[in-house]
């Protein structure tokens, strides 16, 4: 009953990308197997498996070959995506599995031609050098062929969407959905938010980098400080002698640039590095010239 039910399932055809993303999840399970594999013997002495590579190799695609396609008619990476094998070659448009011949003439070409390209040329270097290179020859010819072959077959499958690999071509298997897929209805206002804050923060990226913040921050503070009338006095200028305005705190090295303020040696000193247009942030004055302060101010007139 349960194979009769089955034989009646309806095929669905599958996407090229769908296809294309099923041969690379398959590769990447491939290197996650290999390397999980090798990292066993990194304790044991250095090329331990390079003899042996493609035949463990072999082995390890013989079992993935034996829980995926023999058992369930799928790779891994198409199981993942809701895709399995069906034999084109019968003459129903309804689900057919695969046979046991394309089973195992799936097993052949795959792993058995991935072992015999690794091992053809060990497998001949007894021979002698003359006949050697002579089959040598033929075995590039050969390789040549097959992979120009795999491109035509490649350029039709983008034409067609059906048969994605050459092995698929010959052996009559093609891939279907195993479920209908039902229709998706997707909302792009999610992906309309995202490219807009991307767009902003880019453009943000551009533009910090050509304001002058320190400018901005001086130009603001001298706005927002009222700005009185001062006298040239000695007096006036002993009274603005105990701080800086810049940084708030007692001048170290006090500066002047030719107003009746003072700086700190460093902070003049840098500000002044980072923007030649530099102004006083209490009186707007440009920095004229910058010199030591003169006056001689005693520590007791901080406490006065």
């Amino acid at each position: 009953m349960a194979s009769s039910i089955g034989s009646e399932k309806s095929v669905n055809p599958v996407l090229r990308i769908s296809q294309l993303d099923a041969l690379e999840l398959n590769k990447a399970l491939e290197q996650l197997v290999w390397s999980r594999f090798t990292s066993c013997f990194h304790g044991f002495k250095p090329g331990v498996l390079a003899h042996f590579e493609p035949e463990v190799k072999a082995f390890l695609w013989l079992i993935l070959w034996r829980f995926t396609i023999y058992s369930k008619n799928a790779t891994v990476g198409q199981a993942i995506l809701n895709i399995q094998y069906k034999n084109n070659l019968s003459q129903t448009e309804k689900y057919q599995p695969l046979s046991k011949h394309q089973k195992l003439w799936y097993l052949i070409f795959t792993v058995g031609g991935r072992w015999l390209e690794e091992r053809c040329y060990d497998l001949l270097s007894n021979r002698q050098v003359q006949s050697f290179c002579k089959i040598k020859h033929y075995i590039n010819f050969g390789a040549g062929l097959l992979k120009l072959c795999g491109l035509l077959n490649f350029l039709i499958f983008l034409r067609k969407g059906t048969f994605a690999t050459l092995t698929e071509r010959v052996l009559g298997i093609r891939s279907v959905f195993c479920k209908p897929q039902s229709v998706r209805q997707v909302g792009f206002e999610y992906m309309n938010r995202e490219l807009l804050w991307h767009g902003f923060a880019e453009f943000l990226i551009y533009l910090l980098p050509l304001i002058n913040v320190q400018k901005l921050k001086l130009k603001i503070s001298s706005w927002c400080l009222p700005i009185a009338d001062l006298s040239n006095s000695e007096n006036t200028l002993a009274a603005h002698c105990k701080e800086c305005s810049l940084c708030g705190e007692w001048p170290t090295m006090p500066h002047t640039i030719g107003c009746s303020h003072v700086f700190c040696y460093y902070c003049i000193k840098s500000n002044y590095l980072l923007d030649t247009y530099f102004t006083c942030p209490k009186c707007g004055s440009e920095v004229h010239r910058l010199q030591p302060l003169k006056y001689k101010i005693e520590m007791t007139e901080l406490h006065a």
